[in-house]
């Protein structure tokens, strides 16, 4: 790899501007349905929002209440907001004494067979996408699945894939060279992630509730117990509370090849695990309760901070489509929901992100191997639940720096990258963007998680109190805003198309149930193809 100082130089000319400006990057953003009283919502999925198997921008995750905002990719930070923006006011209209939860860690939750499960109609991949939910209730526990989060999608433009394979002077065809660039892009994320869990984790505190029954080393925040904290916490749903499985921690998935990638998960899909075999696929009345009985049902149960993707055709498994067609973007999974944004996420941060995962992308990235893997998930956890310690240390290589230095030298190297983006990108703001975040690292007092325990303290309130105070805030700045009827028209429109389309596929539907199953796990056959 080029140096990067004469790399970021050569990005900056002219004639190579729209190599960065092409860049895309979409927003997924998961929020809880809740009843007035700040109960989760038990109602099913508004029909007026359309099919939630179909719809291409409004959908559901693990639960019937929680819902999925996606936005189509764009080259502009605020045609994504605006899109954002958009879906949440037609989903406001058509909610029935509902509001929508703005925080990552849960509202008050049933007891866990209450919680309605994602449902998705009568064809086979409806049947399957939701039996697929209930063995994740099965395994992990539904209230662990109520927990909601931001997922940001970003990719590079072709053209800027062509330029660095001609100044590598690379001999591989363009599909294997992206894709390879894409795993250097996700090893360095995979080294840095902890700083994006430090300056945007939002959930230093949860219910009482939801870790009901369960072991944990939370505090109670007032003599109620009501609300549970860990003083110095950023991001408890990116603990052992949320998407972390003591499962999942024997699997170490390998991110230096392709080939080793699809490997390594495909091995967790076809290989049965007991503790999974002994609940069983069938419950007491002979209703399917998991996929299978492997340590993962599909690839999208491993719960990765980041991921690679491309857009799967009907049938196909996410892995099956690396497998013959590469890496067409990669997916952020470890942002919380920032309570304080009406639509959960500012364009700051994504500016932030884009310089953040330009840099992960053109920086040298060495492959990983089992000590730097562990000491990843090792820097994870301290993170998670030490980030704002001014004493905390994180590996790095053989030393222990304080989260803080290691944090400001990375603040540094990503200057130069921010002044890319604003010298050639149509977004301004990324290096303004950095010298805010900069100062969170000076004072965790500014991080989103640091703000959420000053509010509580100061307004002397609990977890609950003070973010359902949000979420009527937040109800109230979408009721207020100028409805446009053309948009809303859109949606109306868009909504009554997914219903039908969810209709015809249930209608062409030929094959059994257990046909299409078998099917789509023969795919998985294709690890054995690759080349270790």
């Amino acid at each position: 790899m080029a140096d990067l100082h004469e790399l970021i130089n050569s990005l900056k000319e002219t004639a190579n501007a729209a190599l960065i400006s092409g860049m895309m990057r979409g927003v997924e953003k998961e929020s809880l349905r809740v009843g007035g009283d700040g109960a989760l919502a038990l109602t099913e999925h508004p029909r007026a929002l359309g099919s939630a198997l179909t719809h291409s921008q409004i959908t559901t995750d693990f639960s019937e209440a929680l819902l999925e905002f996606i936005t189509p990719p764009s080259h502009q930070v605020d045609i994504v907001l605006d899109q954002l923006r958009a879906v949440h006011q037609f989903t406001y209209s058509n909610l029935q004494q509902e509001i929508l939860w703005p925080a990552s860690m849960p509202c008050k939750l049933p007891e866990d067979d209450q919680i309605p499960v994602g449902q998705y109609g009568d064809s086979n991949g409806g049947r399957m996408k939701t039996i697929y939910r209930l063995g994740l209730g099965q395994r992990y526990g539904r209230k662990m699945q109520t927990i909601a989060g931001i997922h940001y999608n970003f990719s590079l433009p072709s053209p800027f894939w062509a330029y660095l394979h001609a100044r590598d002077r690379s001999s591989k065809d363009m599909q294997q060279y992206r894709t390879e660039r894409y795993f250097d892009l996700i090893r360095n994320f995979r080294r840095y992630y902890w700083l994006l869990i430090y300056l945007f984790g939002a959930s230093p505190a949860v219910c009482g509730c939801f870790v009901k029954g369960r072991d944990h080393k939370l505090e109670a925040w007032d003599e109620t117990g009501r609300t549970l904290y860990h003083p110095y916490a950023t991001s408890l749903r990116m603990g052992d509370l949320g998407y972390q499985s003591d499962a999942q921690k024997s699997l170490h998935i390998d991110y230096n090849k392709l080939d080793y990638y699809l490997h390594t998960l495909c091995a967790a899909i076809k290989t049965s695990y007991p503790p999974y075999a002994e609940i069983g696929l069938f419950d007491k009345t002979g209703y399917a309760q998991q996929l299978n009985t492997s340590l993962l049902q599909i690839e999208n149960e491993f719960y990765s901070p980041i991921r690679p993707k491309r857009t799967a055709r009907p049938g196909e498994t996410a892995l099956t489509a690396l497998y013959y067609r590469g890496i067409e973007y990669i997916e952020v999974r470890c942002l919380d929901l920032n309570p304080y944004e009406p639509l959960g996420i500012g364009r700051d941060e994504m500016l932030f992100l884009d310089t953040f995962l330009l840099y992960c992308c053109l920086q040298d990235s060495p492959h990983t191997y089992e000590k730097e893997y562990r000491a990843m998930q090792e820097n994870q956890k301290r993170t998670v639940y030490q980030g704002r310690n001014p004493e905390v240390r994180l590996i790095k290589g053989d030393d222990e720096p304080l989260l803080k230095d290691w944090g400001l030298e990375l603040m540094d190297k990503m200057a130069p990258i921010a002044e890319l983006l604003d010298s050639v990108s149509n977004e301004q703001g990324h290096s303004n963007a950095l010298q805010r975040f900069t100062q969170y690292l000076h004072d965790p007092s500014l991080t989103p998680s640091g703000r959420l325990l000053n509010d509580m303290r100061e307004q002397n309130v609990g977890f609950f109190e003070l973010v359902d105070s949000l979420a009527q805030q937040h109800a109230r700045h979408f009721a207020d805003l100028p409805v446009d009827e053309q948009e809303f028209e859109a949606f109306k429109t868009a909504a009554v198309t997914s219903l039908q389309k969810q209709e015809q596929i249930e209608e062409q539907d030929n094959a059994s149930f257990e046909e299409y199953l078998q099917h789509y796990y023969d795919q998985y056959d294709f690890c054995a193809k690759a080349q270790l």
